[in-house]
């Protein structure tokens, strides 16, 4: 896999970042920097800390303390111009954050049903996400609706279909493509293959794969499975009872784990 240039600008930095919910339950003293183009994989067992932490991030959810800095389009949604400009997520407007998702970053849901609207057809899910930033001509973004499809592997013959008469890994297909019409600057993504069938598991990741180096997509991506992490994440982050337990590149930590608790998770992946 190409890593990217470390030296492309800052997109996302957490800074001492803290959230949680009891003793060993949530986040705590997470710092990193995300660059422009850059996957970043957040690995560890259930109960780690890792969709806590997504949820901060992805400005779902208020840290107990610490900042979330994006560093906005130099005409973003946010109104701030120049590519030094920095946002403090919580320091900004719920409008403003929600702003922000709407035309500058994604969310990918592990329950593809999370991230679709179930009473409008497939076409309308992809279309809807175009009509929030201002688009209104219905032969554009029905031919976007299309289009996205055939990107995602959906046949576009099915646009006026329902969501509900997908396959599971094809209703993912489809969040992907929702998300994913307004290009991004930057997508959250949790467990985005959870729950499918090996072989729908393999396609799915091809696909996001071959997606993230098109679009030169900056993603922060939540997983337990560390085969996921390796094929698409540049850079990982382990953690363990809310903590980052090691960091560096993906397949430095996959091959030569320096932490006992990574040790252990990468030796349960590859003893049979």
């Amino acid at each position: 896999m190409k890593r990217p240039q470390l030296e492309r600008p800052a997109l996302l930095k957490a800074r001492g970042i803290q959230r949680l919910y009891g003793p060993g339950k949530g986040c705590e003293e997470i710092d990193f920097t995300l660059h422009q183009g850059e996957v970043l994989g957040i690995v560890g067992e259930s109960g780690s800390g890792k969709s806590t932490l997504l949820r901060v991030l992805s400005g779902l959810e208020k840290p107990d303390q610490g900042q979330v800095i994006y560093h906005p389009a130099e005409q973003g949604c946010a109104g701030v111009a120049g590519s030094d400009a920095e946002l403090d997520l919580y320091a900004i407007s719920e409008a403003r954050r929600r702003a922000l998702l709407r035309m500058e970053w994604g969310l990918v849901h592990q329950n593809p049903r999370d991230g679709l609207r179930l009473g409008v057809s497939a076409g309308a899910n992809v279309g809807e996400r175009l009509m929030a930033m201002g688009q209104r001509h219905y032969g554009e973004l029905r031919a976007a609706g299309q289009d996205w499809m055939s990107r995602v592997e959906l046949d576009p013959e099915r646009i006026d279909d329902a969501p509900q008469t997908f396959s599971g890994g094809m209703q993912q297909r489809l969040q992907i493509a929702r998300t994913l019409v307004t290009q991004p600057r930057l997508v959250f993504m949790d467990e985005p293959t959870g729950g499918l069938d090996v072989s729908v598991q393999a396609r799915l990741l091809d696909m996001l794969r071959t997606l993230t180096r098109e679009l030169g997509l900056s993603v922060i991506l939540v997983t337990h499975d560390l085969a996921v992490a390796r094929l698409l994440a540049h850079r990982l982050m382990v953690m363990r009872r809310g903590r980052v337990v090691e960091a560096g590149l993906t397949d430095q930590i996959l091959d030569d784990p320096q932490h006992p608790y990574t040790q252990l998770l990468v030796s349960s992946v590859l003893t049979p």
